[in-house]
């Protein structure tokens, strides 16, 4: 089983040199690849002088994270593709767990392992945790993360498990699987890409895994922050992307009504807490999704639609009325 670890960069000379280190050490049993996306730092000079094993492709342009990996996956063959980010720390042995479960779980076409976060090591990190899943309304979630509130890492994730979405920081996919969902939504750009590729991938037969034997450090926010504007921008519209594109269409459209008040809900929160340009990314992200509908519309698969794709009705009603902020107490709600 062949597995190449690429890395898609921007700019991001200090993290290659801070974090590809762990990397080169610690997957030998794997080629390595650097994507880059038409960086103006030193990026390429950088890897050719430091990492001449390093593979190098160079995309033409900074299309974002889901035209970055199209583009680069192309020029790269391999059984396992593993996107990871720039600022990720990798541990010993972290491909071994992953390598078994594709060989033990045939039907696994996704894996992750478990994100901690490299600030504060023994704590989930945002992006993924433990693996991803969405609410009936299409709001994603982590097991050790519900909005802004991280699980201490106590070893209760230290299994494998069927998850809805593996996170872009750190996934392993099958190459064969990526090429036949032809890769990522580029009209995404940035952010929720990755939940729409698993979406369509158990839309069309396939299962997303997580794997807690497998341990990466993620820095976080090296792109865009939780604080950015532009990222609740992605986040909002990318999220009625999704929808749009995966659910049965009397489902979807009764959903989009109902974030359409929700999502009101949550700008009138920015505006209360004085961050109007989060409220004015909710708005945009609206008015991007509606003028954008017709296209997106036309993007959906010609499949059998999974219909139990959630494990809780409304992430929003059980955190902020049910003041729940536990995994394992939210899917037991």
């Amino acid at each position: 089983m062949k597995i190449a670890v690429v890395i898609l960069n921007w700019n991001g000379e200090a993290l290659l040199e801070r974090f590809l280190p762990s990397v080169t050490e610690y997957s030998q049993d794997a080629d390595i690849y650097v994507v880059d996306n038409a960086s103006s730092d030193g990026s390429v000079d950088f890897l050719k002088r430091n990492y001449p094993e390093i593979g190098i492709v160079q995309n033409t342009s900074n299309g974002g994270f889901a035209k970055g990996y199209n583009d680069g996956l192309k020029h790269i063959e391999a059984d396992i593709y593993c996107l990871l980010n720039s600022d990720v720390e990798v541990t010993p042995n972290w491909l071994e767990p992953i390598t078994k479960a594709f060989q033990d779980i045939p039907e696994a076409s996704i894996i992750q392992p478990k994100i901690l976060d490299l600030k504060q090591k023994d704590h989930f990190e945002y992006a993924g945790a433990a693996g991803g899943f969405i609410d009936k309304l299409g709001y994603p979630f982590c097991r050790g993360r519900i909005f802004q509130t991280i699980e201490k890492d106590e070893g209760q994730y230290n299994d494998t498990k069927e998850v809805f979405w593996a996170t872009g920081a750190c996934m392993f996919i099958k190459s064969e699987v990526f090429k036949s969902l032809q890769g990522f939504d580029e009209d995404y750009f940035a952010h929720q890409e990755e939940i729409d590729l698993c979406w369509r991938a158990k839309n069309a037969g396939h299962k997303v895994y997580y794997v807690g034997e497998s341990e990466v450090y993620h820095l976080g926010g090296s792109t865009l922050s939780n604080m950015n504007p532009k990222k609740t921008y992605l986040n909002f519209r990318n999220s009625l992307y999704s929808i749009t594109k995966n659910l049965p269409r009397k489902r979807a459209f009764t959903i989009i009504l109902l974030r359409l008040l929700l999502d009101g809900i949550a700008a009138l929160r920015f505006v209360l807490q004085f961050r109007f340009k989060h409220c004015f990314a909710i708005l945009r992200a609206h008015l991007s999704f509606y003028v954008n509908f017709r296209g997106m519309y036309r993007k959906r698969e010609k499949a059998n639609f999974i219909l139990k794709y959630h494990t809780t009705t409304s992430i929003v009603w059980s955190y902020f009325v049910n003041q729940i902020r536990n995994f394992n107490i939210l899917v037991k709600d």
